[in-house]
């Protein structure tokens, strides 16, 4: 196929064609032996300029795929289809129905079994992201943003600089450089109220840099607390689930897995709210500091819902 790409665009020798896929004459020789067996048209003619050609108007079908590189791509798709929204909304249906047009009868019909017992498991969500073309564009030009960010808990304006933009668990993320938390946060993108472009943020001297944290609070904030937890099947599923330790789980035995993993100081918050929301299915064992704090939170839960007289 390489050989047939290459001579579409122009004559080649037998010795530039070797050189460029980096085999040797003799293998280039046999394949374009076996390329005239299978009838793609090759000739070749003889002196100043000559080399191999293809004869004219023939050119590759659109699309070749077995049947395993189809699976893949229909499979991909059939993942796009199911988030919500997306600038991709048209273009994930009208590119599926061409490659089912394209693809021969007997590929379809190997495939097709395969389709119905194999998914991408995305949740179901039910949200807008009218900045998700815009976040994608501003990450590949390196854009400075001024946002409007709707968290949990309150709205806040963010000067922000995107790096990459990414889908996981129903949701798009949108992994940015924060001026105002000093460090690289992901944002899920639907929560984006508002968003225009900014100029580079001036530091306090105004030189144009980036205004960093201290020494002393990056000390602080780079100190990491090992944390060390066994898991029960489902708390597996749901610590798998997390884009910075999900690849640590591990199984241990027959229905054991554990995790560990070195958790930053600004994420000890998390740590504590993830392994109190998982509760039975995860036992910590380490730090002690860990276990005292989830225990507080189960003791404040129990304080709210015992019975008074």
């Amino acid at each position: 196929m390489a050989i047939v790409l290459a001579l579409q665009h122009q004559t080649e020798t037998a010795q530039s064609l070797a050189d460029k896929l980096e085999v040797s004459k003799r293998t280039i020789l046999r394949d374009v032996q076996a390329l005239s067996e299978i009838g793609v048209p090759i000739y070749a003619t003889s002196g100043p300029g000559g080399g191999y050609r293809l004869m004219e108007g023939y050119r590759l079908p659109p699309l070749q795929l077995d049947a395993e590189e189809a699976l893949v791509l229909l499979l991909a798709l059939d993942g796009m289809t199911k988030y919500s929204d997306s600038p991709f909304q048209q273009a994930r249906w009208t590119v599926r129905d061409k490659i089912r047009s394209v693809l021969p009868e007997q590929t379809l019909g190997r495939i097709a079994p395969l389709l119905g017992h194999v998914e991408m498991e995305v949740p179901d969500r039910r949200y807008k992201t009218p900045f998700l073309s815009d976040l994608m564009n501003y990450a590949a030009s390196g854009e400075w943003l001024l946002t409007l960010y709707r968290s949990q808990n309150h709205s806040r304006h963010l000067t922000i600089r995107p790096q990459r933009v990414y889908a996981a668990h129903g949701f798009w993320y949108c992994e940015a450089y924060s001026v105002q938390h000093g460090e690289v946060r992901t944002f899920r993108v639907d929560r984006f109220a508002e968003m225009e472009v900014s100029v580079v943020p001036q530091s306090e001297e105004g030189n144009g840099e980036l205004r960093f944290m201290s020494p002393s609070k990056a000390t602080e904030h780079e100190q990491t607390v090992h944390i060390y937890a066994k898991l029960t099947y489902r708390g597996a599923l749901l610590a798998e689930q997390d884009p910075h330790m999900g690849h640590l789980v591990r199984q241990t035995g027959d229905e054991k897995w554990e995790v560990a993993f070195d958790c930053p100081g600004s994420e000890w918050n998390w740590a504590v709210d993830f392994f109190y929301y998982i509760g039975l299915d995860a036992e910590v064992l380490e730090p002690v500091r860990l276990q005292e704090e989830i225990r507080q939170k189960a003791g404040q839960l129990v304080q709210k819902y015992s019975r008074h007289d």
